[in-house]
């Protein structure tokens, strides 16, 4: 089978597939009308599917043992789960990457009119580093990646995107699933956005062995903010520092920023929550700059509000509508084909990226 296995794996960089000769052909192959092609040896199992949250593709067996089905699962980036009678199994010699709190296989669809937007060739790239900083609010080392634009130079000073993940992710996901270094060095090459540093935290963190969504923006003002302004060559104003998220991230964002105007300039949540989409007995103070149009307007010069049309949270969404309707507040609000999923946000962070630091 022809497979196209992703050079951005969060688990390998091999672009071999395994051993044919001793584990068999197996694996996804993505077909010309982007149908896949799975092909999965398990002799002894009674039941092989692919489950796509719920929509279940029953695979056939063939002679060989091995089990074999054709599905179209959409386009873009698509996790699944491998059942194995009914159990999920983790497959080798599937693309693997994180999320739902777990390792999980995945296919990468492509999609017409996001073609060249993270090409590799033909452009300078910039560089993703890894960094372990001392929290004072958990209590023990957290963990972010850093982008730095192809032509960094520690000569000069940078601004700085914070931009974090969802639930169930890590800081890993915006580098190896939404491929914001890639399309941000495609950005760059055409002249499309500013030279910034990306810095991408876990957002996951714990104090205590307990963990909740507000922990983050804590450690982010604490801790990391400060190791990267003593780690990189960045500029210190509150019109050089964004914040962005995708889902829990679009929460944190909306915590840490709407809280702390003078802090940041611009703020983006993509597939995005003002407000606490679950049931809270605590006040939501971070809403109170969102009554007072211009000091909001003095405070933003862009806030950035994007999601899927077929998002499962959309009625979240419109619920920040109605409560937003009649503010007078200054805020782009943007939709994409698709749903609570990597496609649509990088559909989002390429749209965002352009509006910064000008």
């Amino acid at each position: 089978m022809k497979q196209q296995w992703p050079l951005d794996n969060t688990v390998s960089f091999d672009p071999y597939y395994g051993e044919p000769d001793r584990d068999g052909e197996q694996g996804a192959e993505i077909l010309p009308d982007g149908r896949v092609r799975f092909r999965i040896i398990a002799p002894d199992a009674h039941s092989v599917a692919i489950d796509r949250f719920g929509e279940i593709h029953p695979m056939e067996k063939t002679a060989d043992g091995a089990w074999e089905g054709t599905f179209d699962l959409g386009r873009g980036f698509l996790y699944f789960f491998l059942k194995i009678d009914g159990a999920d199994v983790l497959c080798p010699y599937l693309p693997i990457g994180y999320g739902c709190c777990r390792p999980m296989n995945f296919v990468d669809v492509p999609v017409e009119d996001m073609e060249g937007w993270d090409d590799l060739q033909g452009v300078p790239h910039g560089a993703v580093t890894r960094h372990y900083y001392p929290s004072t609010v958990t209590g023990k080392h957290e963990i972010c990646l850093v982008y730095t634009p192809p032509a960094y130079d520690p000569a000069k000073k940078y601004p700085v995107l914070y931009l974090q993940h969802g639930y169930g992710e890590n800081e890993t996901g915006w580098v190896y699933q939404g491929h914001v270094g890639r399309i941000a060095d495609q950005l760059l090459s055409r002249g499309q956005m500013k030279e910034m540093i990306i810095v991408m935290g876990n957002g996951m963190v714990k104090k205590d062995g307990e963990g909740d969504r507000g922990l983050y923006p804590q450690v982010l003002l604490a801790d990391l903010i400060p190791f990267i302004e003593g780690k990189y060559s960045v500029l210190t104003d509150k019109w050089s520092r964004a914040m962005a998220g995708l889902s829990m991230g679009s929460y944190q964002t909306s915590l840490t920023t709407l809280a702390h105007p003078e802090l940041f300039g611009y703020a983006g949540l993509f597939s995005g929550f003002l407000r606490a989409p679950w049931p809270t007995e605590k006040p939501e103070e971070h809403l109170a700059i969102l009554e007072d149009p211009e000091r909001f307007s003095q405070a933003f010069r862009v806030f950035y509000r994007a999601m899927g049309t077929e998002d499962q949270f959309w009625a979240s969404f419109e619920a920040d509508d109605r409560f937003l309707e009649g503010k007078g507040l200054k805020i782009r609000r943007e939709t994409f084909p698709g749903g609570h999923d990597w496609t649509v946000w990088r559909r989002c962070i390429r749209s965002f990226l352009p509006e910064l630091f000008r």
